[in-house]
């Protein structure tokens, strides 16, 4: 008796002789022949998802971070044969996910030549397909239809009608044809109709107004339309996705509960767990050519602290929770950060360079673009409030690596400070100004020139390259200007760094460091 891994390995092996001799089947009667027999979408991605597992194949491969959570839900649904709603922030790869899916369908599939809804030969539902097979039988032409053509997306806005999703009478086709207004053919089929026997993907449905969500009813459980009037017992067969911001369901609008009702399947999204998801998703989707990244090296704690960034505005009192922070943020964050040191490089005519952290305040923009801010966030300013983003991830991401100085500052005198020698040297009337445009010679000389400031880092981080330690030795810096041992000025065309006290005393304005 053979064994349940033998009949569904010989199964797969007639599916996979038949697909590679689909193109020589151009009619009815040799698609009969054949012996294809018809099924659902959901049955067809539920045998390739069936098959995947099986063989240990990721069919979302490259969506990170939802392996032990979204993925084996989705797959789940899938397997229960539902149509599943997405909901979830922006930015959390909710229609990357939707996309993916076409990986289940069968490459090509059979549908009556000339069919609008790509009617199934062995089962026509359109007015259109069962004249023709009427008419030819057997020689009724076929046609394929691959999986990249059998995936339908559509961002719900107020302005979606009716006609757009369902369809309407088409007074042009009835003239052409001649036909009367009564006549079915008449009709003008949406795009639910039009994607037949595909996957169907309305994003940000609780925008769509509560009267078109209504429409959706009997497509999604019934299997009859209605158009203009016309009653139309059509058994669409569709594998419907939605996606859903959570905002919406308090501040825009929100699906309605007997639409709910009919969404089987509603799985929760999230953001990045870890800061190493974070980071693997954000270099595999940073649009950064091949060429820069061969030139610019990037520190692995650079891109710490742009994941960073990304958590400390998620739980920032000034950004808007319930709009969330997309991971775009990070993506296009670090590209402005490559783009920073792809300037400098250029404009000093050198052949590679180094992420500073001087060049994180090219991401600003980057950051402003992407956080919905509330009236608190508002009055301080979207750019005040970046900086302030980017210096406290700074401060998290220094804890993890040296002495909390504020500890150290409040230490007995018999224990040693790691940081005396360094705010002693900015005491001495000391400063430095790091350009956003220092050559790399003059970046290393302006870092060495700080007393202790290298001997620090070469004790708490040993057998670190040059390159790395100077992003660390600067890291010292900025942290500690974050935890108020030392001043950080903001100047037109980089930082300066001194004495805390001095500063303070001084009273001097950015514009007026910038000027010495």
């Amino acid at each position: 008796m053979p064994t349940n891994n033998s009949v569904w390995l010989g199964v797969n092996l007639a599916f996979l002789t038949f697909t590679m001799n689909h193109l020589n089947i151009l009619s009815l009667g040799q698609l009969k022949k054949s012996g294809y027999e018809t099924v659902s979408i959901k049955q067809e991605i539920q045998r390739n998802l069936i098959k995947s597992i099986q063989n240990k194949q990721n069919v979302f491969e490259g969506i990170l971070g939802y392996e032990d959570t979204v993925i084996p839900e989705i797959e789940r649904a899938i397997l229960s044969g539902h149509n599943i709603n997405l909901l979830g922030l922006r930015g959390q790869a909710k229609t990357s996910i939707a996309r993916k899916m076409t990986n289940l369908l069968d490459e090509y599939i059979p549908y009556v030549k000339g069919s609008e809804i790509n009617d199934d030969p062995l089962k026509p539902l359109s007015r259109y397909a069962k004249d023709v097979i009427l008419e030819m039988g057997d020689d009724t032409p076929i046609a394929w239809l691959h999986r990249s053509e059998r995936y339908t997306e559509k961002l719900a806005t107020p302005d979606v009608t009716v006609a757009d999703l369902i369809g309407d009478i088409d007074p042009i086709k009835a003239a052409n044809m001649k036909l009367n207004y009564s006549d079915e053919r008449v009709i003008h089929f949406g795009l639910i109709p039009r994607s037949n026997r595909c996957i169907f993907v309305i994003n940000e449905l609780p925008d769509l107004q509560a009267r078109i969500q209504v429409a959706l009813f009997n497509i999604l459980q019934e299997g009859d339309i209605q158009i203009r009037g016309f009653k139309i017992q059509l058994p669409l067969d569709i594998q419907f996705v939605f996606t859903a911001n959570p905002e919406d369901y308090t501040n825009r609008g929100s699906i309605v509960t007997p639409l709910k009702d009919r969404i089987e399947s509603q799985i929760i999204t999230h953001y990045p767990k870890s800061i190493e998801i974070g980071k693997r998703i954000t270099f595999e989707q940073a649009n950064i050519r091949s060429a820069e990244k061969e030139k610019i090296y990037i520190p692995e704690i650079a891109r710490n602290l742009i994941e960073q960034i990304a958590i400390e505005a998620r739980k920032s009192e000034y950004v808007d929770a319930k709009s969330g922070v997309s991971v775009r943020l990070t993506i296009s964050a670090l590209e402005n950060l490559v783009s920073c040191a792809q300037r400098r490089m250029l404009v000093n005519s050198e052949a590679n360079t180094t992420i500073r952290l001087t060049d994180f305040w090219g991401i600003i923009p980057a950051i402003t673009g992407k956080i919905e801010l509330v009236y608190e966030g508002e009055q301080e300013g979207s750019g005040i409030v970046a900086q302030n983003l980017i210096a406290k991830a700074i401060r998290e991401q220094f804890l993890l690596i040296f002495p909390n100085p504020e500890k150290n500052k409040k230490a007995k005198l018999s224990e040693p400070n790691p940081y005396a020698q360094i705010v002693t040297w900015f005491g001495s009337d000391n400063y430095i100004d790091l350009l956003n445009d220092n050559t790399n010679p003059d970046y290393e000389t302006i870092l060495k020139n700080v007393d202790g400031l290298e001997k620090l880092v070469d004790e708490k981080l040993p057998k670190l390259e040059l390159k790395d330690k100077l992003f660390m030795m600067e890291f010292v810096l900025h942290g500690l200007a974050a935890f108020s041992q030392i001043s950080k000025n903001q100047l037109v065309r980089g930082v300066q760094f001194k004495d805390l006290f001095n500063s303070i005393f001084s009273g001097s304005s950015f514009e007026d460091e910038d000027e010495e």
